[in-house]
């Protein structure tokens, strides 16, 4: 994943991060760019996010991490602790530890942002909930979630989110 200077910077290109398709309802893939997992002492993990149109990442909350969403191409909305708000190309929202949100691709192409988390561990549900992806290659048909998606959730970033039931978060879609 990228190079790595004598002073610890880390540097990636296009393509050289390990990426997952995502299952449904987000669909789409993530990239992971900087992880705390690779070695190189970074507290947080960062990548991108691709979520398909009319797809959409399922309400939630992070117990004890920050989260910094900056948003570059499509448009949608992301509700946050219940409030509806756009976003277009440029828009960047901040959510600190338990503020639930949740994200929605409402245009004709896909919706993508850099994400950031700290501590880091998103990249560990991505793993776990994805299939390996290749850049270039086609999306594969949308796939569900594993069966144990509520356990995956708890082992790495969501703590608090898995109390939450499946049903009632597909209830409230928009």
């Amino acid at each position: 994943m990228g190079s790595t200077s004598s002073d610890g910077a880390v540097v990636v290109g296009p393509d050289a991060s390990p990426s997952y398709w995502q299952p449904v309802p987000a669909n789409g893939y993530a990239e992971v760019r900087v992880s705390r997992n690779d070695g190189k002492g970074t507290a947080f993990s960062s990548g991108i996010q691709c979520i398909a149109p009319g797809s959409y990442i399922r309400e939630h909350w992070h117990d004890h991490n920050e989260e910094l969403l900056f948003f570059y191409e499509g448009t949608g909305c992301a509700i946050v602790d219940g409030i509806k708000h756009p976003i277009v190309p440029g828009t960047t929202i901040y959510l600190p530890p338990l503020a639930k949100h949740r994200l929605i691709n409402e245009g004709e192409g896909n919706l993508m942002m850099m994400w950031t988390l700290l501590p880091g561990g998103l990249e560990d549900f991505f793993a776990a909930i994805g299939r390996p992806r290749t850049a270039g290659e086609a999306a594969p048909v949308p796939f569900e979630r594993p069966v144990n998606v509520a356990e995956i959730e708890r082992d790495t970033v969501f703590g608090g989110a898995v109390q939450r039931s499946t049903a009632r978060d597909e209830t409230n879609a928009d």
